[in-house]
C-alpha cells in the first residue's frame, strides 16, 4: 500500500505536467486570431450591407462602377415620372442598351464620330452641347441634321460636311460610343458643360469669331465660345 500511493501519485503529477505542457502551446478559440478577426469582418460586412440599404438606386449604381479619371453629367430615367442627374461613365456608356435613332440621332452620331472621336468622353459630350444649343437658338436651323448640313461663307459649319471625303464611320468602336452618347443627349442629357456654346476649335487654329465670341470653357483638344445673342 505504502508502494502503490506514492506510484499513483508520480503518475498523476505527470499527467498535470503534460497537461500543462500542451497548454502552453494550444491557443483557445478566444484567443484564436483567426477566428477574432472573422469575427470583426463578419460585423463589419453586416455594418456596411445596412448602410449600403439605406442609400438612392442611382447612388448605388455610382459605387457599382466606380470612379473614372472623365465623367460627364447625365440623366439616368429611374422608371419613374421624374428623372434623377446621375455620373455616367464609359462603363456605364457601354452597359446601355445598343443605341438606334431616326434620322436626327444618326446627324448627331456622325458629327460627334468625325468632329470629336478622338476626345475624351468629356469632350464628345461637349461637342454633342453645342450641337444641340444651336438647335435651341434662334440663328440656326431649328434640326440636328439641318445644323450639322448647314453651309455658309463658302464653306461648311462642320468641315466632314465638306471636306470631299466619303462620310464612313469605318471605326467601330469609336461608332459605338459616339451612338451612345448621341442617344444619351437626345434623351434629355443637360448642357452643362459648356455654358450655351455653339461655337468650338482645336487649340491649334484661330478663327476670326473666336475674338469676338467669349470663350466659356477649354475640353481636351477644344476651346469653346459661345456666340453673342444665340439664346435667343
Amino acid at each position: 500500500m505504502s508502494f502503490r500511493l506514492p506510484l499513483c501519485a508520480g503518475l498523476l503529477a505527470i499527467g498535470v505536467l503534460a497537461n500543462a505542457g500542451l497548454a502552453d502551446v494550444t491557443l483557445s478559440e478566444k484567443n484564436d486570431p483567426a477566428a477574432v478577426l472573422a469575427g470583426e469582418m463578419t460585423a463589419l460586412l453586416k455594418t456596411e450591407k445596412l448602410q449600403l440599404q439605406k442609400l438612392p438606386a442611382p447612388k448605388l449604381s455610382q459605387i457599382a462602377i466606380g470612379p473614372e479619371a472623365t465623367k460627364a453629367r447625365v440623366w439616368v430615367k429611374t422608371g419613374k415620372s421624374a428623372e434623377m442627374p446621375f455620373e455616367v461613365s464609359a462603363a456605364w456608356l457601354a452597359a446601355q442598351p445598343a443605341p438606334e435613332g431616326d434620322a436626327e440621332w444618326q446627324c448627331l452620331t456622325e458629327a460627334l464620330y468625325f468632329e470629336a472621336r478622338g476626345e475624351s468622353l468629356q469632350g464628345q459630350f461637349a461637342v454633342a452641347e453645342v450641337i444641340l444649343n444651336r438647335v435651341k437658338s434662334p440663328l440656326y436651323p431649328r434640326t440636328v441634321c439641318g445644323v450639322v448640313k448647314q453651309r455658309g461663307g463658302g464653306g461648311c459649319q462642320f468641315s466632314y460636311v465638306c471636306d470631299g471625303r466619303a462620310d464612313r464611320m469605318s471605326e467601330r468602336g469609336a461608332k459605338d460610343r459616339a451612338g451612345r452618347i448621341a442617344r444619351a443627349m437626345l434623351d434629355g442629357a443637360p448642357s452643362d458643360l459648356t455654358e450655351g456654346a455653339t461655337h468650338f476649335h482645336t487649340g491649334n487654329v484661330r478663327p476670326a469669331w473666336a475674338k469676338r465670341f467669349p470663350m466659356t470653357a477649354s475640353i481636351g483638344a477644344h476651346r469653346f465660345y459661345r456666340q453673342p445673342g444665340a439664346s435667343g
